[in-house]
């Protein structure tokens, strides 16, 4: 089985797991930004692939149904498109990428954390003037204050 590794893991790791390991290429982007000195070390153990475009649609839906869309970034939308298409097992400290993947049936694990217990739905609030949202924006469309992210109750 492909262990899919997203950055959070990558960061919660000392040495890498025993197996089939592949990252999309904005994870490795990351380590670099972020100046990872592990990444020399584990650079030729990291198969880089790219998800296709038909998996990243699959998990963009499933995320704006959870309301987590707004939470995910584009990379971590690769991690869970990689993982439809490599079928594989996502290995992750993000609590919105596992509720994704919990939501769509794809396995992970966490690394360094205790993971998600449930699955979270989100909903999002004008800090101005109090109007609530399904999906998360950069700024209310009535005031044009920012949003926060509530857990759905």
């Amino acid at each position: 089985m492909t262990l899919i590794l997203d950055s959070s893991a990558l960061f919660a790791m000392e040495d890498l797991p025993s197996g089939d390991i592949a990252v999309p290429s904005g994870v490795v982007d990351e380590l670099r930004r972020y100046k990872d000195h592990r990444l020399e070390r584990w650079g030729d153990l990291l198969r880089v692939s790219e998800c296709t475009d038909p998996s990243v649609a699959k998990v963009k839906d499933a995320a704006a149904k959870s309301g987590d869309a707004g939470r995910l970034s584009d990379v971590d939308i690769s991690v869970i498109a990689l993982a439809v298409d490599l079928d594989g097992i996502v290995l992750t400290d993000d609590f919105s990428i596992q509720n994704v993947c919990k939501i769509m049936g794809i396995e992970y694990r966490s690394v360094g954390t205790k993971g998600i217990t449930k699955v979270e739905k989100w909903n999002y609030r004008c800090v101005g003037c109090g109007k609530w949202y399904k999906e998360k924006m950069n700024d209310c469309p009535i005031c044009g204050s920012s949003m926060k992210g509530y857990r759905k109750k």
